[in-house]
């Protein structure tokens, strides 16, 4: 399209209040469309700068906002973004097909919430509890202070650039992307950083002691040092692989952990352990 005096055009103050309000997107979150009346509250200064009041490109766009949505918080300024740009094609040019807006929407919101899981709550948000229960286990307050830092300084980077990238490219790199495989390689090695974080966890903040002896006289050892020599960690490994198992039967964690609780004051007094 070409630009000319009459276009209407956002500025930065409407993209600094998506930036602003993109924070909000979980405060009205719902069971039926989940971030829906997060995602319509952020893109409201963008309808409202671009459309007529009342007029029925309006209306459409405020119905839209309404569709349901399911995205990571962090990366949803990247979507944001795209929206806008769509959204100021459509109010300058008469023959665009508003309908793609919506279409583009449904289409990247999976693949961005995929990646944005991937790398937000799978990888820095495990990274950033390890490093601070490190420090809280010893009662340094460095604990939740390094937490907050960790884990939300590189996500309000992420909304910030996400934001201005997705505004100023649009669409096109981001289905491009994903036609080329880049969206499903970068999710596949977030996962396997996360994971490694996972493991690392389980072995350094689960403790399981076994002190049942076995051998005799001064040749004997507990059980869980015998265990050890099989792999370092089994016992740890193995707490963590039934909670996992119990967690994929649909058992609540609430449950979990009042029956961890339970068992684990019970051992104690009973047997020691």
């Amino acid at each position: 399209m070409t630009t000319n005096s009459k276009d209407k055009k956002l500025t930065k103050k409407e993209l600094n209040q998506i930036f602003w309000r993109s924070c909000q997107l979980d405060v009205s979150w719902n069971y039926e469309r989940q971030q829906n009346l997060g995602y319509s509250y952020a893109m409201t200064p963008v309808i409202n700068k671009l459309h007529d009041k009342g007029s029925e490109k309006q209306q459409r766009a405020y119905a839209r906002g309404l569709d349901f949505m399911a995205i990571t918080p962090q990366v949803s300024t990247l979507l944001m973004g795209i929206n806008a740009a769509m959204e100021e094609e459509n109010a300058n040019n008469p023959d665009f097909d508003d309908d793609t807006i919506a279409a583009v929407k449904t289409s990247l919101m999976g693949p961005l919430a995929g990646i944005g899981d991937s790398m937000i709550a799978g990888t820095l948000r495990i990274i950033a509890t390890g490093i601070a229960m490190g420090f809280a286990s010893q009662g340094n307050v460095l604990g939740p202070i390094l937490f907050l830092l960790i884990y939300n300084v590189p996500g309000f980077i992420i909304r910030y650039y996400g934001l201005k990238f997705g505004y100023e490219k649009g669409a096109a790199f981001i289905t491009g992307a994903e036609k080329n495989g880049i969206m499903e390689k970068v999710t596949y090695v977030a996962g396997i950083v996360g994971l490694m974080a996972i493991g690392g966890m389980v072995a350094s903040y689960i403790w399981l002691d076994l002190p049942i002896m076995i051998g005799s006289g001064e040749f004997a050892e507990p059980l869980s040092n015998y265990l050890d020599m099989i792999m370092p960690c089994l016992t740890q490994l193995a707490l963590f692989g039934l909670m996992y198992w119990l967690l994929g039967k649909k058992v609540k964690t609430t449950w979990i952990l009042i029956g961890t609780l339970v068992i684990c004051i019970a051992v104690c007094f009973v047997f020691g352990i």
